[in-house]
C-alpha cells in the first residue's frame, strides 16, 4: 500500500508537469497579459493522485482474479445487477414500465431544448443499432458509416428541393438509397479483411463528403440545403415546439421498430450467418454459407438504418451541409457500438445515450469535454473490453437422461 502511495505521488507530480502549460498558463490576448491559474494545478495533482490509486487497486484486483481463474478457483458470487436486470422478470418488468412512463412524459415536463437534444440522441441510437449489425454481428469494420447517414439526409433534401417530396415519401426512399449504397460499397470489398477493410471504408466516407461538396448543381456544395420541411401529420400546421415533440415520439417508434427488427434478424438464419462470419470467415464458408450474400446483407441492412436516420436528421435541423457528416461522426457511432458491447442491442442504446447526452450536460467543462471522453473510452477498453452490457451467447445443453438401471445401481 505504501509503495502504491509513493508511485501515485510521483504520477501526480509528473502529470502536473505535463499539463502545466495547458491548465495553469492562460494568455489573455485582449489584455496582453498572462493569467496564472494555480488552483488548477492543485486540482490536477489531487485528481491524478486519486485516479492513480484507484487504477492500481483495480489492476491488482484484476490480476488476482486472473490468477484465480488460471488456478481453476471459482468464486461463488451473485450475478451483477445488470445481468439480473436482463434475466429476472421481477426486476426487468417494473424497470421497463417505469422507463416507458418516463419516455412518454419526457417532452411534456422539459423544455424544447432538452427534447431536441434527446431527439439527436435517439438518432444516434438508430445509427448505433445499424452499425451494430455490420460491426457487432457480422464483424465487418466500417469507418465510413457516416456516408450512408449523409445519403439519407441528402436524399430528403434533394427530393424536396427538386421534386417537392414530403417527409413520409422521402423516409423509405432515404433508407433504400442507403441500402443501395451499402451494396455498392460491399461489392468491391468482399475479399478484404482487417486493416484493408477499414482503410477502404474510410476512403468511401471521404469520397462521399468530397462529392457532396463539389457537386453544386445537385447538392448545393458547401452552402448546403436549407428550408427542409419538418415531419408533418396529415398537413396539420405545427409550431416549432409541437414539431419537436412530434419528432421525438416519431424517433421513439423508430427506435422500437429498429430494436424489434434487429432482434428478430439476430436470431434468424441470416443473423446466425453474420455471427458465424464474424467468428471465423473460413470456417463459415466451409460450412456452406454464401459469403458474398451474407456480407452484402450486413452492409445493406446497416446502411438502411443510417439512411432512415439521415432523413430524420435533415428534418430535425431543417438544414444540412457537408460539415455535418465528417469522420468524427463515424468514429462516434463506432465508439457507441464498441462501448455498448459488440452485438448487444441494450448496450448500444445505453452507450448512445451516454456519449451523446454527456457532452451536452458537461458544457461547464467545455474545454475538457473531449479529454474526459477519451479518458472514459480508455478506461472502458481496459476494464470492460466486452462493453457496458456484453452480448450473452446462447448455450444449448442437452437434458441428462437417467436410465432405470442407473437408478437401480444407485
Amino acid at each position: 500500500m505504501v509503495d502504491n502511495i509513493k508511485r501515485s505521488l510521483l504520477v501526480s507530480i509528473w502529470f502536473v508537469f505535463l499539463t502545466f502549460p495547458l491548465m495553469v498558463v492562460k494568455v489573455n490576448t485582449l489584455k496582453n497579459i498572462v493569467e496564472w491559474r494555480w488552483i488548477n494545478m492543485l486540482w490536477v495533482a489531487i485528481g491524478a493522485f486519486v485516479l492513480s490509486i484507484v487504477w492500481r487497486w483495480a489492476m491488482e484486483r484484476r490480476q488476482l482474479k486472473n490468477k484465480k481463474a488460471e488456478q481453476g478457483e471459482e468464486e461463488s458470487v451473485l450475478p451483477g445487477f445488470g445481468q439480473r436486470l436482463l434475466e429476472d422478470p421481477k426486476i426487468f418488468k417494473p424497470v421497463l414500465i417505469a422507463l416507458a412512463l418516463v419516455t412518454l412524459v419526457f417532452p411534456l415536463v422539459v423544455d424544447i431544448y432538452q427534447t431536441n437534444i434527446m431527439v439527436l440522441a435517439l438518432i444516434f441510437v438508430v445509427l448505433g443499432l445499424g452499425l451494430n449489425v455490420t460491426v457487432g454481428l457480422a464483424g465487418l469494420l466500417d469507418l465510413g458509416y457516416v456516408a450512408f447517414f449523409a445519403v439519407g439526409a441528402y436524399t430528403y433534401g434533394v427530393l424536396n428541393s427538386f421534386f417537392g417530396f414530403g417527409f413520409w415519401i422521402s423516409l423509405p426512399l432515404g433508407g433504400l438509397m442507403g441500402a443501395l449504397f451499402g451494396i455498392v460499397l460491399g461489392f468491391p470489398i468482399l475479399r478484404l479483411r482487417g486493416d484493408y477493410l477499414a482503410i477502404v471504408t474510410l476512403g468511401f466516407g471521404s469520397i462521399a463528403k468530397i462529392v457532396i461538396e463539389n457537386w453544386e448543381e445537385v447538392f448545393n456544395g458547401a452552402k448546403g440545403i436549407a428550408n427542409i420541411p419538418r415531419p408533418g401529420f396529415f398537413g396539420a400546421e405545427m409550431s416549432i415546439h409541437t414539431a419537436t415533440t412530434y419528432t421525438y415520439y416519431l424517433m421513439i417508434l423508430m427506435v422500437l421498430f429498429a430494436i424489434f427488427i434487429t432482434n428478430r434478424l439476430k436470431d434468424s438464419r441470416i443473423g446466425r450467418a453474420w455471427m458465424a462470419l464474424r467468428e471465423d470467415e473460413i470456417a463459415c464458408v466451409a460450412m456452406g454459407v454464401d459469403m458474398a450474400r451474407t456480407k452484402l446483407g450486413a452492409y445493406a441492412f446497416g446502411a438502411f438504418w443510417a439512411g432512415l436516420a439521415g432523413v430524420i436528421f435533415a428534418s430535425r435541423n431543417t438544414y444540412i451541409n457537408p460539415n455535418s457528416f465528417t469522420f468524427m461522426e463515424s468514429a462516434l457511432v463506432l465508439s457507441i457500438v464498441v462501448m455498448g458491447g459488440m452485438g448487444s442491442i441494450i448496450g448500444v442504446i445505453v452507450a448512445a445515450l451516454v456519449l451523446i447526452l454527456m457532452p451536452e450536460y458537461l458544457r461547464a467543462f467545455a474545454e475538457y469535454r473531449m479529454l474526459m471522453f477519451g479518458a472514459v473510452m480508455v478506461l472502458m477498453m481496459i476494464f470492460r473490453p466486452e462493453g457496458l452490457i456484453a452480448n450473452v451467447r446462447r448455450k444449448y445443453a442437452g437434458r441428462k437422461v437417467v436410465t432405470e438401471d442407473a437408478n437401480a445401481r444407485g
